[in-house]
C-alpha cells in the first residue's frame, strides 16, 4: 500500500512531489502521487503556479482509489480553494490511516500558493481531518491570527490552532532567529523537539519534514516518537545538503523509530 503525496509539482525537484515521493521511498516506502497544480519555479523563486481543475484533482483521486489504498496521506500546496475542498472530501474519507497536512499558503519568494482560500474556509476544511498539521511560523500565525516570532508564541499558537481544527498541531520553528525548535501540541501537552543551525534558505525543507514525518508516523503509530524522529532525520538531510552544496542531496537512512510506551 503506498504513502500519498498530494501537492503540486516543482520542476527543480525540492519540494512538493518529487521531494515527497523520494523521502517516501527513502524510509522504503511505495509512493504514490496526486497534482493539485504545475509551477514555473527553481529552488529561489516561484514564477508562475497554474492550478489544475478540481474536477481532475479528483479523477486522480479515484483513479489510485480504485487501484490501491493508500497506507498514508500527506497534503502540501493545494492550489486552490477549489482543491482544498476536494482535498477535504479525502481526508474525511480516510480517518483510518495517518493524514499529514503541511498548510502551505506561501512560497519562500512570495508567491501566493492556496488560491483564495479564507483562514475560515482551511480551518474548516480540516477541523478532525488530519492526524497533524505542520505549519511553520508565518503559517501558524496565519491560522491562529495572532504573532508568532519566539518559542512560547508558537506553544500559544499550536494550541489555538488545536482548539479551532481538534487536530495536534506541529510548528517548525526552523526560522526562529536563535536555536531552531519543532514544537509539537498534541491537545494535552506541548513536546520541544530542539535542532542545531545548520544552513539558511534551503528549499523545500518544510516539503521533507513533513513527508518524513509521515513515514514515522505509519511506522510507529505514535505522533510524538514520530516527530521526534523525523526532526532528527531532516536535520542530518539538511546537514547532508549543506556539505555536499546539491538539493536536494542523497537522503540519508531512515531512522529506527519506536513507540514511546
Amino acid at each position: 500500500m503506498p504513502l500519498v503525496a498530494i501537492a503540486g509539482f516543482d520542476p527543480s525537484g525540492g519540494a512538493g512531489v518529487l521531494i515527497d515521493t523520494a523521502v517516501f521511498r527513502s524510509f522504503g516506502f511505495e509512493a504514490a502521487a496526486v497534482l493539485t497544480a504545475v509551477t514555473a519555479q527553481n529552488t529561489r523563486k516561484v514564477y508562475r503556479l497554474i492550478p489544475l481543475p478540481a474536477g481532475f484533482l479528483r479523477d486522480q483521486i479515484r483513479a489510485l482509489e480504485r487501484d490501491k489504498v493508500p497506507a498514508g496521506l500527506k497534503v502540501g500546496m493545494a492550489g486552490s480553494a477549489e482543491n482544498l475542498e476536494e482535498i477535504g472530501r479525502l481526508l474525511a474519507r480516510r480517518p483510518d490511516v495517518p493524514r499529514v497536512v503541511d498548510p502551505v499558503f506561501r512560497s519562500s519568494s512570495g508567491q501566493r500558493l492556496d488560491g483564495a482560500a479564507s483562514v475560515k474556509t482551511v480551518l474548516r476544511v480540516l477541523r478532525g481531518n488530519a492526524s497533524v498539521l505542520t505549519p511553520n511560523l508565518a503559517e501558524a500565525a496565519r491560522l491562529a491570527e495572532r504573532p508568532v516570532r519566539t518559542i512560547s508564541e508558537m506553544g500559544r499558537a499550536a494550541a489555538v490552532i488545536f482548539d479551532r481544527t481538534g487536530v495536534p498541531c506541529l510548528v517548525k520553528g526552523g526560522h526562529l532567529p536563535d536555536h531552531p525548535v519543532n514544537l509539537l501540541f498534541d491537545g494535552r501537552r506541548e513536546h520541544r523537539f530542539p535542532q542545531k543551525r545548520i544552513a539558511d534558505g534551503l528549499h523545500g525543507t518544510g516539503c521533507l519534514f513533513s513527508a518524513a514525518l509521515l513515514c514515522c508516523l505509519v511506522r510507529t503509530g505514535d505522533l510524538t516518537a514520530a516527530a521526534e524522529a523525523a526532526t532528527a532525520w531532516t536535520h542530518r538531510a539538511i546537514r547532508a545538503a549543506a556539505r555536499t552544496g546539491h538539493w536536494p542531496a542523497v537522503l540519508p537512512p531512515p531512522p529506527a523509530v519506536r513507540p514511546r510506551i
